[in-house]
Formats: structure tokens, C-alpha cells, sequence
């Protein structure tokens, strides 16, 4: 007992013997972290962690053995313990080597935040450790700040160009920052420097999809799939790429495949579904509509699909009630503001109240609907109309319009709201109630009448053939756009009638307009500068042929002969299985068949326009 109370007052009585001590721990401390660290490597952690307290106890501030510690904690998934342990070595020695591991630690965590910051200090130290900046990208990534992990990735590749996980990421967040080119050439680089990786290929084929280049994605995909059939996503990914080359029978098996490996794949479903519909076969796809609505009964995709396919087939009561679900999920327009007044819906009576009926959808829709607007009037309400730039001078005079505003200006007072789109709704239209006058859009100012009059006279000279107004595509970010609008080339055969050709097509795609250009069509829409000038355009033809687009819509309500060429399964307004609309008397249908062919129906429109003849009185109406 008396040995310990000895040898302390050996030490206080003589100082150099704590330094000789302090120095024999230091080197017994090294010692064992050295054999500590060689137990680590050869996979023997728990005589290596054994070595770490032995030093800990020689020299409990040993950093190397701190840091080791944690190493070991990291390993063994021991997080929180990891950040104590590689916390206590860089209070010691704030050393980049711990600075890192110190952030790793915290990213296990999801301190990301905290392991942003550890990361940033320690590249203040290294700043030209590559290993640094990706972990720097990582935690960024975490954050949300996609930009900045970005550059941190790219500083990698300057520093390390044969860095593929960096090329990887950085391809991840170009497609994030929706810049698919940029994606691209990332993922090229990554794929050369690591070929053949199923994951790479699968990212690689959704930027093609983005840049619409679905030939080169599907063959991504499927090499995708070669090196992991059991991956159900990229299943469900040639799917897709399938849908937008309009190869909807070859599909649905990779679709059926991706639910196999996925049975709650919900997109898949909804695709399955889609399919199903571009092929009629409406039950089946109301069918998987239903179970999708089973494995997830708030599903408003489900719901909005759903009620589509009942519009389409001509069930109404079922159809408007269920595209009201558009109120209650993602897809709510971006357009349509959040008033504090209510929203009606037909239960309420509007007797002299004032009614905001405002523009929810497309310019199509808008078109299609307002024909309601003299029926709220009719019940007494004053009508406030706000409705796309465009149209707003041309609606402005539409029968039942006490005020009609462009959507960017500031609304007047109002009571109560309702979506143009949702009048039918509110009306508890039928399929035999559908109000449908010949035409109820205001007709063109007689100005603008004679000016395009004297246009026409002007290009086409005093020979009076019939005159054709022809409009071939929609807006290109219509989610089914590429099934509904038609190239200019395959129009080409109608020209060989004998009939004067002038096009209604505003912003013609760059692949058009150099045809259009070389072509015997009349394109004077540069006049074009609103709706206004369309109907009046519109209103100096004798017949408008037209796609499933604003112009049918225009030309339908302003009575004028309208010719609609319509997809194999159209858009819902359309119904199946007739050449009439109960929407606009004047209109005829021509659809594709099975084959889905455009060129068999161009054909057909090709025929019957050869045998037209219009009316007198449409003939004579504001022809020069």
C-alpha cells in the first residue's frame, strides 16, 4: 500500500520523471495503435479495438487512436459512437483525415448539415483531395442544394476525369435540374469509363426519354434489362418508351412483367391501364384502374384516369363528378389560383351574385365550355370571365359577359368561383342536355373580316376555288400530344386536290415549317396575333380541317364546316364510334382505325374532300 503514495512524491519531487513517463506512454500508445490499425485491416476488429484502449490508457489523448476507434465504430454500424470518438481526435488535432470521417459519420446519421460542414473545413485544408470534393457533392446532394453538389461533382472530374461515380452523379442531378442534354453527355462519360452497368444504362435511357428519343432510350432499357431482368422499374421503363412510339400491344407485356415483379407497382399499373386505353379495350383498363384504386384508394391519378374513360364512353354523371378530384391532388392547375371565396358547383342558388368563371385548362377547353356562361347569366348572375391573353379581346364580347379579363390582370369583386372546365359538372350536363347551338362563340369583327378577306384575294387572284384552312398540331407539352397532332408531311397528299390550301397553324414545328415554306399552302399567320384574328381567319374559309386542337374547338363554336381528324382513341370530348359531335353540330369526325395509321385516314379525308361541295351560303359568307 505504500507503493503508490511513494511514487507520487517520487514525481513531485522530481519533475523530468512525469515528462520520461508522458514520452514512454506516447511511444507505447503509437505501438499499439500501429498493431491496432494492422488488426483493422486484416478484419480482426475486435483485437484491434483492444489495441486502441490499451493506447487510449498509455496516452489518453492519442489522436490516432481516437480516430481508430471511430474507424471501428463506423464499421460496426455503432454511428453515435463513431462521432464521439472521432470528435474527441479532432478537438485534439483538427487533422483533414478526421475532418472526413468525422463527416461520414454524421451522413449515417442523416446530420447532413453537420457532415456539410466537416467537409467544407476539411477542404479548406486539402482542397485538391477529389475523394473531399464528392463527399462534399454527397452531403450537398442531402441538403437539397442540387446546383451546388453539382459543381462540387464536376470538381471531381477536374481533378480526377476517370472519376465514373462522380460522372454518374453529376448526370443524376442534370436530369434533377431538367437538363437532359447535359444528363446525357454525363452518363456517356460514365458509361465509357464503366460500360455495361444496368444502372447507368437505365439513367442514360431516361435522359433520351426526356430529349424524346425513344428509339435510342428503348434500346438503353433493354440492355438495362439484359443485365437485371429483375429490376421492375426498367420493366415498366420500356413500357414507356413502347407508349410513345405508339407500340401500345407491345407494352403491355413489359408492363405485365414489371407488376409481376412489383405487385403494388402503381405506375406500372396506371400504364397497363393507358395502354389498355390507346388499344380500346375500355373494361380491361377500368379494370386495372379499379385494383389500382384497391392497393391505393386515395389515388387521384387513378381517380382522374377513371373518370376519362366514363366521359369517353359517354357516362357522364360518373365522368364530370370524378374530374373534380383535379381540386384535391397534384394535378391542380398551376393556373388556377386559391380564392378565399367559394367555389360553385351548381347546388347554390346565383341570382344576383357575382360569378368568376375562370380558365383552368387549355385554350381548348375554354372554347369548348364558355358555351355555359349565357346560361349563369340566365339564372341571374353576373358574369365575370377570365380567360387566356389570347382570347380575352375576342370572348370579351360573348353573349352572357357582363366583364371578360385576361388571367394575368387583377380580378374585379366577385362572389363565388367556378372552373370554366367544371360548368358541365355544375350544370349536370348529359349526354341529351349538352347545349349545343349551332354557334355560340362571338362571331370575328367585321373589320378583321374584310382585312382577311383582301389577304385571301391577294395571295390566291380571282380564280374562286374552295378554300381549306388546315391545322395539323397542338400544344407540344400535351401529355398526348404525340398521339393526337400529325406531321405536315402526311398531309402532303390533301394538296393534290383542287382546292386552295391556307394554314391555320400557328408556331409550326421547326420540321414543318421548312415544308410549309416550300409548299403550295397559304401561311399568312404571322397576322395571326390573337383568337380574334383566327376566327376572322377561320370565318374566310369554306371548310377547316383541323386535329384535336384549339382551332377545331374555334371553328366548332363559330358553326363553320369543321372536318376533326381524331386518334384511334381520341380525346374523351370526342366519344367513340361516330363521324358527329354532340358538341358541335357542324363538325364531322374522322377517325383512325385499329391500325392507327395516319396516312390510311389522310386517305379518306383525302377522298371525301375531292367529293365536297359546300353550301351556298357558306361558299358566299365573307369570301372576296
Amino acid at each position: 500500500m505504500d507503493r503508490p503514495e511513494r511514487r507520487a512524491d517520487a514525481q513531485k519531487s522530481d519533475p523530468d520523471s512525469n515528462q520520461a513517463s508522458n514520452g514512454s506512454g506516447v511511444v507505447a500508445a503509437a505501438a499499439l495503435h500501429g498493431a491496432g490499425l494492422r488488426h483493422m485491416q486484416a478484419g480482426r476488429h475486435l483485437e484491434a479495438q483492444l489495441c486502441c484502449r490499451q493506447a487510449l490508457e498509455a496516452d489518453p489523448g492519442h489522436v490516432d487512436a481516437l480516430h481508430l476507434m471511430g474507424l471501428l465504430s463506423l464499421q460496426a454500424k455503432q454511428y453515435d459512437h463513431a462521432i464521439e470518438w472521432i470528435a474527441r481526435a479532432n478537438r485534439q488535432d483538427p487533422a483533414t483525415d478526421y475532418l472526413f470521417s468525422l463527416g461520414t459519420a454524421l451522413e449515417q446519421q442523416g446530420l447532413h448539415q453537420q457532415a456539410f460542414n466537416a467537409f467544407d473545413r476539411a477542404l479548406q485544408l486539402r482542397p485538391d483531395d477529389a475523394e473531399l470534393w464528392a463527399a462534399h457533392g454527397n452531403a450537398l446532394a442531402q441538403l437539397g442544394r442540387p446546383a451546388e453538389a453539382l459543381a462540387s461533382y464536376q470538381r471531381v472530374l477536374v481533378l480526377d476525369a476517370r472519376q465514373a461515380d462522380a460522372a454518374f452523379r453529376c448526370g443524376l442531378l442534370w436530369l434533377t435540374l431538367k437538363n437532359p442534354e447535359q444528363a446525357l453527355a454525363s452518363f456517356n462519360l460514365c458509361n465509357e469509363l464503366n460500360p455495361n452497368h444496368a444502372v447507368v444504362l437505365e439513367q442514360r435511357a431516361l435522359a433520351l426519354h426526356d430529349l424524346k428519343r425513344f428509339d435510342e432510350a428503348l434500346a438503353d432499357n433493354l440492355r438495362s434489362h439484359a443485365l437485371n431482368p429483375a429490376n421492375a422499374q426498367v420493366c415498366n421503363n420500356i413500357g414507356a418508351c413502347l407508349q410513345w412510339l405508339r407500340r401500345d400491344a407491345e407494352a403491355l407485356p413489359w408492363f405485365e412483367k414489371a407488376i409481376a415483379l412489383r405487385p403494388t407497382f402503381i405506375i406500372a399499373l396506371n400504364n397497363k391501364a393507358s395502354s389498355l386505353t390507346q388499344m380500346r379495350r375500355i373494361d380491361e383498363a377500368i379494370a386495372v384502374y379499379e385494383q389500382v384504386k384497391t392497393i391505393d384508394p386515395g389515388n387521384a391519378d387513378a381517380d382522374w384516369n377513371l373518370s376519362l374513360l366514363c366521359l369517353l364512353i359517354g357516362n357522364y354523371e360518373a365522368g364530370w363528378a370524378g374530374r373534380e378530384v383535379r381540386w384535391k391532388a397534384h394535378m391542380r392547375p398551376a393556373a388556377y389560383p386559391r380564392f378565399s371565396q367559394p367555389m360553385w358547383l351548381g347546388k347554390e342558388s346565383i341570382e344576383g351574385k357575382t360569378v368568376l368563371v375562370y380558365a383552368d385548362e387549355g385554350i381548348g377547353d375554354t372554347l369548348q365550355f364558355v358555351r355555359y356562361v349565357p346560361m349563369l347569366a340566365a339564372r341571374g348572375a353576373r358574369v365575370i370571365l377570365a380567360v387566356q391573353d389570347a382570347a380575352q379581346p375576342w370572348l370579351a364580347d360573348l353573349s352572357g359577359v357582363a366583364q371578360c379579363v385576361p388571367r394575368t390582370a387583377p380580378l374585379p369583386p366577385f362572389d363565388v368561383h367556378c372552373p370554366v372546365c367544371s360548368l358541365p359538372y355544375a350544370f349536370n350536363t348529359r349526354g341529351n342536355t349538352i347545349p349545343a347551338p349551332a354557334s355560340y362563340l362571338p362571331p370575328a369583327p367585321a373589320a378583321r373580316l374584310e382585312a382577311w378577306a383582301q389577304r385571301l384575294r391577294e395571295h390566291l387572284g380571282a380564280e374562286r376555288k374552295l378554300r381549306v384552312g388546315l391545322a395539323w398540331s397542338g400544344n407540344p407539352q400535351q401529355m398526348n400530344d404525340h398521339n393526337r397532332s400529325v406531321p405536315l408531311r402526311l398531309l402532303m397528299p390533301l394538296l393534290d386536290v383542287d382546292a386552295s390550301f391556307i394554314s391555320l397553324q400557328k408556331d409550326p414545328r421547326p420540321e414543318d415549317k421548312a415544308l410549309l415554306a416550300q409548299s403550295s399552302i397559304v401561311d399568312l399567320t404571322s397576322h395571326l396575333t390573337d383568337f380574334a384574328e383566327t376566327a376572322a381567319l377561320a370565318s374566310c374559309v369554306d371548310l377547316v380541317i383541323s386535329v384535336c386542337t384549339s382551332v377545331a374547338h374555334m371553328a366548332g363554336g363559330l358553326g363553320r364546316p369543321t372536318w376533326v381528324l381524331l386518334s384511334y382513341a381520341p380525346d374523351w370530348r370526342w366519344l367513340l364510334d361516330r363521324d358527329d359531335s354532340p358538341w358541335y353540330p357542324t363538325a364531322r369526325l374522322f377517325r383512325q382505325n385499329a391500325t392507327r395509321d395516319w396516312a390510311e385516314l389522310i386517305e379518306r379525308v383525302r377522298r371525301e374532300l375531292a367529293l365536297y361541295r359546300p353550301q351556298q351560303r357558306e361558299f358566299a359568307s365573307h369570301r372576296g
